[in-house]
């Protein structure tokens, strides 16, 4: 029997850390991981932020957005 001498164990052993590495490598990889390319933010997307956070007036927005847009 193989059992008995253990001669099968080991590619058992080695197929049980495989998918171990592979599962640990899915569900512990953070979503966003460092080096990747990130989405910049348009100048039309500042310019709405800083509105949003009361920076500029309204005035000033519409003035920079016929700059931006023009």
């Amino acid at each position: 029997m193989f059992y008995e001498n253990f001669q099968f164990w080991g590619m058992h052993l080695i197929w049980w850390v495989i998918w171990g590495a592979i599962l640990l490598w899915i569900y512990a990889t953070p979503y966003d991981m460092p080096g990747q390319r990130k989405k910049r933010d348009t100048p039309i997307d500042i310019l709405r932020k800083r509105f949003a956070l009361g920076e500029i007036d309204e005035k000033e927005f519409f003035e920079k957005r016929t700059i931006i847009e023009g």
